[in-house]
């Protein structure tokens, strides 16, 4: 039988309000302003495969940019976020909450477009890891979504390095930029979150980085010894 939820009560939206960690800061972000500093690092010269899988863009003026993100977070009700170097207040890219559910708790983790400076590092999982502590810590969801395009092997890898569990493929999902998407499901739970927590904490830590700034144990092997 499932569990009991009775007493199960709406959660919050998901706030747009500023959270800072050790590398990254987020902060809401308010289109079309937003677009003003988000372009040269989103969509410059080089950066149109940042948009392959994404069903936005690539833009190729800042006022288009702006315009379409604030038509659509507006319909679709996301709420988005922009990364910023903790350090220097840069822009480096952004994501969305979407498909916000307070009835059920669930919310899913989209839209996300990584600056190429900021991927593959530090700053980066940190900042999955603040939209995610939001999202259970903050809110008291029970289920946090990530979908993405099944043929997006990086989007696959990157679900499941940060520790959400793939729940299969909806074939013929969507028809997206003039071709099929099969998308692919993943999530994680309120069950799981204390040991996801845990271990982004451990593998965030300094004393987790060498002096050349290499990790010196990886998210999924210290999750797996939790």
């Amino acid at each position: 039988m499932s569990a009991d939820l009775s007493n199960w009560q709406w959660r919050a939206p998901p706030d747009l309000k500023p959270t800072a960690g050790r590398y990254v800061k987020t902060e809401p972000a308010q289109f079309p302003d937003a677009a003003t500093e988000l372009f040269p690092v989103l969509c410059s010269e080089g950066d149109a495969d940042l948009w392959t899988y994404i069903p936005l863009g690539p833009f190729e003026t800042a006022e288009s940019f702006g315009e379409t993100m604030r038509f659509v977070t507006g319909q679709q009700n996301w709420q988005t976020h922009m990364f910023r170097d903790a350090a220097t207040n840069a822009p480096l890219g952004m994501a969305s909450y979407m498909r916000i559910r307070p009835e059920a708790g669930s919310v899913e983790v989209g839209c996300i477009v990584l600056s190429k400076k900021l991927q593959r590092t530090a700053a980066a999982t940190e900042a999955m890891y603040l939209m995610a502590r939001h999202v259970f810590d903050d809110l008291g969801y029970r289920r946090y979504e990530w979908k993405c395009n099944n043929d997006n092997a990086a989007s696959r890898r990157a679900a499941l390095r940060l520790g959400f569990t793939f729940e299969g493929v909806f074939r013929q999902d969507m028809v997206m930029k003039g071709r099929n998407r099969d998308t692919a499901w993943y999530s994680m739970l309120d069950s799981e979150w204390p040991a996801v927590k845990a271990a982004f904490e451990s593998w965030l830590a300094s004393d987790n980085f060498d002096g050349g700034g290499q990790q010196r144990r990886s998210l999924a092997d210290i999750r797996a010894a939790i």
